[in-house]
Protein backbone atom coordinates (compact mmCIF):
# COMPACT_ATOMS: atom_id res chain seq x y z
CA UNK A 1 0.00 0.00 0.00
CA UNK A 2 2.95 2.52 0.87
CA UNK A 3 4.80 1.46 -2.66
CA UNK A 4 1.45 2.49 -4.54
CA UNK A 5 0.58 5.85 -2.92
CA UNK A 6 4.62 6.66 -3.40
CA UNK A 7 4.19 5.80 -6.82
CA UNK A 8 0.89 8.19 -7.40
CA UNK A 9 2.83 11.05 -5.40
CA UNK A 10 5.48 10.50 -8.02
CA UNK A 11 3.02 10.55 -10.87
CA UNK A 12 1.83 13.91 -9.89
CA UNK A 13 5.19 16.20 -8.90
CA UNK A 14 5.79 16.51 -12.92
CA UNK A 15 2.83 17.99 -13.53
CA UNK A 16 2.18 20.19 -10.32
CA UNK A 17 5.97 21.44 -11.21
CA UNK A 18 5.04 22.03 -14.89
CA UNK A 19 2.13 24.12 -13.50
CA UNK A 20 4.18 26.02 -11.41
CA UNK A 21 6.70 26.82 -13.97
CA UNK A 22 4.36 28.24 -16.12
CA UNK A 23 2.35 30.31 -14.01
CA UNK A 24 5.76 32.13 -12.42
CA UNK A 25 6.70 32.71 -16.35
CA UNK A 26 3.44 33.90 -16.99
CA UNK A 27 3.46 36.55 -13.91
CA UNK A 28 7.66 37.48 -15.44
CA UNK A 29 6.10 38.41 -18.58
CA UNK A 30 3.38 40.12 -18.46
CA UNK A 31 5.52 42.17 -15.60
CA UNK A 32 7.88 42.48 -18.70
CA UNK A 33 4.89 43.55 -20.94
CA UNK A 34 3.70 45.96 -18.05
CA UNK A 35 7.03 47.69 -17.81
CA UNK A 36 7.50 48.24 -21.97
CA UNK A 37 3.75 49.60 -22.36
CA UNK A 38 5.09 52.07 -19.91
CA UNK A 39 8.19 52.92 -21.23
CA UNK A 40 6.11 53.73 -24.32
CA UNK A 41 4.17 55.95 -22.86
CA UNK A 42 6.62 57.84 -21.29
CA UNK A 43 8.19 58.53 -24.45
CA UNK A 44 5.11 58.91 -26.56
CA UNK A 45 4.62 61.87 -23.87
CA UNK A 46 7.80 63.46 -24.43
CA UNK A 47 7.35 63.18 -28.36
CA UNK A 48 4.96 65.52 -28.76
CA UNK A 49 5.53 69.19 -27.94
CA UNK A 50 3.32 70.67 -25.04
CA UNK A 51 2.87 74.05 -26.76
CA UNK A 52 1.05 74.15 -30.14
CA UNK A 53 1.14 76.46 -32.65
CA UNK A 54 -1.45 79.10 -32.48
CA UNK A 55 -3.19 78.32 -35.55
CA UNK A 56 -4.14 75.20 -34.32
CA UNK A 57 -7.46 73.74 -33.14
CA UNK A 58 -9.38 70.79 -31.94
CA UNK A 59 -11.64 68.59 -34.02
CA UNK A 60 -14.00 65.88 -32.12
CA UNK A 61 -12.61 63.00 -33.34
CA UNK A 62 -9.57 63.65 -35.34
CA UNK A 63 -7.26 65.49 -33.10
CA UNK A 64 -5.80 68.82 -32.80
CA UNK A 65 -5.34 70.36 -36.48
CA UNK A 66 -3.25 73.19 -37.84
CA UNK A 67 -3.98 75.61 -40.70
CA UNK A 68 -6.79 76.97 -42.09
CA UNK A 69 -9.48 74.06 -42.43
CA UNK A 70 -11.77 76.24 -44.91
CA UNK A 71 -8.50 75.34 -47.36
CA UNK A 72 -9.08 73.04 -49.91
CA UNK A 73 -5.62 71.85 -49.80
CA UNK A 74 -5.43 71.85 -45.77
CA UNK A 75 -3.82 68.31 -44.68
CA UNK A 76 -6.06 67.98 -41.77
CA UNK A 77 -2.90 67.35 -39.86
CA UNK A 78 -1.33 68.16 -36.44
CA UNK A 79 2.14 68.40 -38.46
CA UNK A 80 1.54 69.83 -41.81
CA UNK A 81 -0.67 72.63 -42.76
CA UNK A 82 -1.79 72.02 -46.48
CA UNK A 83 0.12 70.54 -49.56
CA UNK A 84 0.97 73.30 -51.27
CA UNK A 85 2.65 75.23 -48.19
CA UNK A 86 2.98 72.98 -45.76
CA UNK A 87 5.24 75.50 -43.16
CA UNK A 88 2.54 77.86 -43.31
CA UNK A 89 1.46 80.49 -42.32
CA UNK A 90 -2.20 80.44 -43.53
CA UNK A 91 -2.45 84.11 -43.87
CA UNK A 92 -2.00 85.77 -47.17
CA UNK A 93 -1.34 82.14 -48.52
CA UNK A 94 -1.65 83.38 -52.76
CA UNK A 95 -2.48 79.26 -53.21
CA UNK A 96 -5.91 79.01 -50.82
CA UNK A 97 -8.88 78.25 -52.76
CA UNK A 98 -12.65 78.36 -50.70
CA UNK A 99 -13.25 74.46 -50.10
CA UNK A 100 -16.38 73.33 -52.41
CA UNK A 101 -19.15 72.41 -50.44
Amino acid sequence: MLALLWIIVLGFIPPLLSVWIVRRTQKRMQAELRRAMMATTRVRTRRYPISLPPDSYYLEGVGHLIGDISCRFNARSRYIRCAVNPEGPCQGCRHYEQKDA
